[in-house]
């Protein structure tokens, strides 16, 4: 097949997933103003809030993962004009997300004092604890606002979320300004001011979300009129079963990324800063591949309900392209900019820190090489994990994530990662190892179920 064949497709491509790019970029970006804002406290204050976010990526993971189980089957009953079907699947998955929202909370809640066992430098712990109590009541406006997104995202009406994403983030920043520092006559509130203003912009954002689908043709009969507790067995089973094979393998993900903020803290505040600093980065780029790989999951959904599915495998590969050529050219930005992107998150006027400062970003700029390499195969696993999610196919998709990141990855971080190996650097290096791992199994795995079915089609 001819390269156009897969090039005429990205325009359609981008329309779908950019809002998705923008609107977790907006998430991320966030985080990244925070990260700055928190880091000229210093680098205690810095590593405290990546201490306290560790425990809320790994609920995150959890409830995102989760969520993602109604947008393939939204984007099936979209393409077979199914509105009965569909809504059912909205309204069951928003239940489940309240639900599973509440639990989360309760979970990070009472794990907090985990943290005095886990070695980590006290002076960081003590300041994580107010901070993460803060942050843990907004996971419930937060899965509540993902089982919106993944109906809209189901119906490729994937700007409303960002819209919603915006206005949140808006609201962040100005709140962490007035918060952290205490302008404008409000209180000086340190990183538990940063925690005040993620849970008020969480709360808006769902709200807008809902508004604004309301306002809509397409959308409005499905968020409308919901009778919350008049529930489906069958309904519910089939979410549960796509939905928890789906939070576990977002979980195995990003709990070997949390991994990684756990052992950095093993070595010390400044190298659990550097960590920080690395992963915020980095974190921004998996963003672009996040938004393809929605995008991925809408397009293989909507074919699937069609059984086309020669253009499904089509489809899926001009995606795969797309993220690609993506992640090649944020790998050579990290190349070439390792030694000055650290640069942003620090204060090299405070001299009273400078020491500091200048270890977090030495460290920081080493571990941008290493970010820089695994762009390719982080890119590409999640792209073929959305493709497969919308084929509904999770759980052997599971059991490869589990393996790539807990079987390979984890080790390789925590015999490389010890001070008298390659410390931060040999972390990094274990990330790099699960993921490549991951990549390469996913790909074989989708490339032998699309060409099963195309055999079973002819």
């Amino acid at each position: 097949m001819q390269l156009s064949e897969y090039t005429k497709e990205f325009k359609y491509n981008w329309q779908l997933a950019a809002p998705v790019m923008l609107g977790m970029l907006g998430h991320t970006f966030v985080s990244f103003i925070d990260n700055i804002m928190v880091g000229q406290l210093g680098t205690a204050e810095l590593a405290a809030v990546s201490l306290g976010n560790s425990f809320m990526f790994i609920a995150m993971s959890l409830g995102i993962g989760f969520s993602t189980a109604i947008t393939p089957l939204i984007a099936e009953a979209d393409s077979a004009e199914d509105f009965i079907k569909g809504k059912s699947a909205f309204k069951h998955g928003l239940f489940l997300c309240t639900v599973l929202g509440l639990l989360l909370f309760l979970m990070v809640f009472f794990t907090k004092p985990l943290m005095y066992l886990m070695k980590q430098p006290l002076e960081v712990v003590e300041l994580a604890i107010p901070y993460l109590d803060l942050v843990a009541i907004s996971l419930v406006p937060l899965i509540i606002f993902q089982g919106f997104k993944q109906f809209s995202d189901g119906l490729s009406m994937t700007r409303y979320p960002m819209y919603a994403t915006v206005l949140a983030n808006i609201v962040n920043v100005i709140l962490n300004y007035l918060l952290i520092f205490g302008k404008f006559g409000f209180p000086e509130m340190g990183i538990v001011g940063a925690a005040y203003g993620t849970l008020a912009s969480r709360i808006i954002m769902v709200w807008y979300l809902w508004f604004l689908l309301k306002g809509k043709e397409k959308s409005k009969a499905y968020v409308t009129n919901i009778k919350f507790f008049v529930l489906n067995k069958l309904m519910i089973k089939k979410i549960m079963n796509l939905g928890a094979p789906s939070a576990m393998q977002m979980f195995f993900e990003v709990a070997i990324f949390t991994a990684a903020i756990w052992l950095s803290g093993l070595l010390g505040k400044n190298p659990q800063a550097a960590n920080q600093i690395a992963l915020n980065l980095s974190s921004m780029t998996f963003m672009v591949a996040m938004g393809l790989s929605v995008a991925s999951m809408i397009r293989v959904g909507n074919q699937k309900g069609l059984k086309a599915y020669f253009e499904l495998r089509r489809i899926a590969f001009s995606l795969f392209l797309m993220g690609l050529l993506f992640a090649i050219s944020f790998a050579i930005i990290f190349f070439l900019f390792n030694n000055y992107l650290p640069k942003i998150y620090v204060d090299f006027d405070d001299l009273e820190n400078l020491l500091d400062n200048t270890e977090v970003v030495s460290i920081a700029s080493k571990l941008l090489i290493a970010a820089a390499v695994f762009q390719i195969s982080d890119s590409i696993q999640v792209l073929v994990l959305g493709a497969l999610r919308g084929l509904q196919d999770v759980k052997i998709p599971t059991v490869i994530t589990f393996i790539s990141y807990w079987l390979v990855g984890f080790p390789v971080s925590w015999f490389l990662g010890k001070e008298n190996v390659y410390g931060s650097f040999g972390i990094w290096l274990g990330l790099l190892a699960g993921l490549t791992t991951a990549a390469i199994l996913l790909y074989i795995r989708f490339d032998y179920l699309t060409k099963k079915l195309i055999l079973s089609n002819n």
